[in-house]
């Protein structure tokens, strides 16, 4: 491509990468650009404006996740197609756009931008477009006002969204009147065990690898954790029992059994019937996380399977967006009074314009599409680290937005995302989803992270590839 890109626009004042953003937004506005135009390979236009090619892939990013421009794994970045109902704003009009952190790195004299999989980021599927809409229109009249507090009556529409949302998920008989509304599925849990829990020192009970956000719930409120061995259908039934005998001050059991963080698992009806029989006989209470499952439920949640303990918690953050921080609590019949008390002692209740903005988005017509969108954008994902991994021994799941690997024997985690880290790749030990002096097994997870193009996260799984074909000495003995 010839188009002339001027390297004085750049010696303003603001960051590089937002005026790398408003150049090409101009020059699609103006038609320099028209759709389908193919724009310069990242290193390529950076030599041009003479900057960074990190700062070129920080706009190439802002610009794909608004849909602006989409990128063709092994072909490149080019003008998308506008989205129906998409307008592009004026040139000297500010978007107001997701932006992406991009860190660069220094490997053997080469810059190269770190792609973070920590946690999951969910591709842009049309949902930051109808949340922008969304928030301008309530904030025209925002239908629970701006000079009250919030109250379970001003929920009900959001509740209900909800509720309608939920509608499909084997967790037993519910209305809106039993969902308490959370700040996303951090705080669920959380309120959950603020409901249950009872006295001084009490036991709560976690899968030994485990979402991180139970031990710190737990840890806050003064609990004891005691871990429960696991296999590849998640919790080892006699462990359970075992530990419910040795600790009789045990109250709750946490767990995930529709997809477990972080190793993709899977708990069958036959092992579920099994845990809930043996928190019967010891009167345990059931927390059951759902916060990360994208398409549909397999098995019947701990709600429906033992209706007088089962919790459930759910979110919207890997469905849709985890900025908003919106999730909600069911509890058992008869504890819905107690678990909005523990929301409305703890923090009254969410804001109105975001009880206002969750009924309004989650009621929407556009949503089930968006849904699809999003869900698909992960499985894409998930197909290049498959294609790039599947040799290794990787657990994975179309539509989970993480993936587990189990390093080959005598390879050191902790040592291997070291290593990882220097190659500009970020992922977690399995050591992060245990207890302090837990043995845990040689294995890392790594988040899909819809929020880089999917040419640099191929070249992350490469390059994670690479490291396992070609293990430096600190990792390899």
């Amino acid at each position: 491509m010839d188009t002339i890109w001027p390297t004085d626009a750049l010696s303003g004042a603001g960051p590089k990468y937002k005026t790398v953003v408003g150049m090409i937004r101009n020059k699609i506005i103006s038609g320099e650009l028209a759709v389908g135009a193919k724009l310069p390979p990242v290193r390529e236009l950076a030599w041009q404006l003479q900057i960074t090619p990190g700062t070129v892939a920080r706009a190439y990013t802002v610009l794909t996740d608004s849909g602006v421009l989409k990128a063709e794994v092994g072909r490149g970045t080019f003008v998308a197609t506008p989205e129906a109902g998409r307008v592009m704003p004026p040139p000297d009009k500010p978007l107001n756009l997701i932006e992406i952190d991009v860190v660069e790195h220094n490997n053997g004299g080469a810059n190269e931008e770190a792609v973070n999989l920590f946690s999951p980021h969910l591709p842009d599927g049309g949902q930051a477009q109808l949340i922008r809409h969304l928030l301008g229109e309530i904030a025209k009249d925002p239908p629970s006002g701006v000079m009250h507090y919030p109250s379970r009556r001003s929920a009900t529409a959001a509740r209900q969204a909800i509720a309608d949302w939920l509608q499909g998920v084997p967790i037993g008989p519910f209305d809106e009147s039993d969902i308490v509304l959370s700040h996303g599925g951090q705080n669920g849990v959380l309120l959950v065990l603020q409901t249950v829990l009872r006295g001084r020192r009490p036991t709560v009970f976690v899968e030994e690898l485990a979402y991180p956000g139970f031990r710190r719930a737990a840890e806050l409120l003064r609990a004891d954790i005691v871990p429960i061995a696991m296999d590849g259908d998640g919790i080892i039934p006699d462990a359970l029992a075992q530990a419910a005998v040795d600790h009789p001050e045990g109250q709750v059991l946490c767990t995930s059994p529709e997809v477990h963080s972080p190793t993709c698992g899977f708990t069958p009806i036959s092992r579920r019937l099994e845990i809930v029989k043996i928190a019967r006989k010891h009167d345990l209470q059931l927390l059951e996380d759902d916060c990360y499952r994208m398409g549909r439920a397999e098995g019947e949640g701990y709600r429906a399977l033992a209706p007088e303990r089962g919790w459930y918690v759910t979110s919207l953050s890997k469905t849709l967006t985890p900025a908003l921080r919106v999730g909600c609590a069911i509890g058992p019949r008869g504890t819905t009074s107690a678990l909005h008390r523990a929301a409305e002692h703890g923090f009254f209740g969410l804001a109105t314009p975001m009880i206002d903005l969750t009924a309004a988005l989650l009621s929407h017509p556009q949503l089930p599409d968006i849904l699809k969108t999003a869900r698909d954008g992960v499985e894409r994902y998930v197909k290049v680290a498959v294609n790039e991994l599947g040799a290794f021994d990787l657990r994975w799941r179309r539509d989970v937005p993480f993936l587990w690997l189990h390093l080959p024997k005598g390879w050191r985690a902790s040592a291997f995302c070291q290593a990882a880290e220097k190659k500009g790749v970020q992922i977690r030990a399995a050591e992060e989803f245990a207890g302090r002096d837990a043995q845990t097994p040689h294995a890392v997870r790594m988040a899909i992270n819809g929020g880089v193009p999917l040419p640099r996260f191929e070249s992350a799984m490469h390059r994670l590839r690479d490291l396992l074909d070609n293990p430096p000495e600190q990792i390899s003995v």
